[in-house]
C-alpha cells in the first residue's frame, strides 16, 4: 500500500498529477485543493490514497493529512465513490464539509455536482458523528448550535405571522446573552420582546 510520495511534479493539470519518484512517474488524482498547492517542476509531498480495482490501481493524493482523512470517510459512505468525495472536496473546504455535515445542511452538500437528495442525507447522517475535528473550532462550533436554533426559532415565528427582519435583531441579542439557550425558550424570550 502506497502512504505517501515525495518527488517531482512531472505535469499538472486542475484534475490531476504525474509525480516522478526515482525515475518512476506516478499518475495521482487531485482535488483542486491540493492542486492549486502544487507548482511544476517543484518537489512534492502528498498523502495517498491507494484504491484497487480488478481493473485498475488509482492513486489519490492529498496535500494535507486532513483532507485525506475527510475523502475516506466521503468514500465509507454508501453511494459516495473516489471521484464523487473529489467533486465534493474540490467544491467545499474542509471546514465548509465539515460545518454542512454538523449542521445537517443537506442543501450545501446536494449543490456539489453528481450529489443529490438521498446521498446528502446518507453523508449527514453516517459522518456527523465523525467530522468534529476538521478545522472546526468551540467558537466555530457554538456558532453552528446557535445558528441552527436562531434559524429553528425564526422559521417558527414565521409561520405565527411575525417578519423574520423583526425578530433576528432581538434573536441575536438574546444568544449573544445566553448562547445555551434552547429553541423554545427563544421563540418564547423573542416573542416576549417584540
Amino acid at each position: 500500500m502506497i502512504y505517501s510520495l515525495r518527488g517531482l511534479v512531472q505535469e499538472l493539470t486542475p484534475t490531476f498529477a504525474v509525480v516522478e519518484v526515482n525515475g518512476i512517474g506516478y499518475y495521482v488524482n487531485l482535488s483542486l485543493q491540493t492542486s492549486h498547492q502544487l507548482k511544476l517542476n517543484t518537489e512534492v509531498f502528498l498523502y495517498i490514497q491507494q484504491i484497487i480495482r480488478e481493473d485498475a490501481h488509482l492513486l489519490y493524493g492529498f496535500f494535507t493529512k486532513e483532507e485525506k482523512e475527510m475523502f475516506n470517510l466521503l468514500i465509507s459512505v454508501n453511494g459516495v465513490g473516489p471521484v464523487s468525495a473529489l467533486i465534493l472536496l474540490s467544491s467545499l473546504s474542509l471546514s465548509d464539509t465539515a460545518s454542512a455535515i454538523l449542521s445537517r445542511n443537506s442543501g450545501l452538500i446536494q449543490k456539489v455536482k453528481g450529489i443529490g437528495v438521498k446521498t446528502a442525507e446518507r453523508i449527514i447522517v453516517d459522518l456527523r458523528d465523525k467530522v468534529g475535528g476538521f478545522g472546526l473550532s468551540e467558537e466555530k462550533l457554538s456558532n453552528l448550535v446557535n445558528n441552527k436554533i436562531k434559524n429553528e426559532a425564526l422559521s417558527a415565528l414565521e409561520v405565527l405571522g411575525i417578519s423574520r427582519k423583526v425578530s433576528e435583531k432581538i434573536a441575536d441579542r438574546i444568544l449573544h446573552q445566553n448562547p445555551e439557550i434552547s429553541i423554545e425558550e427563544l421563540v418564547k424570550e423573542i416573542l416576549k420582546n417584540i
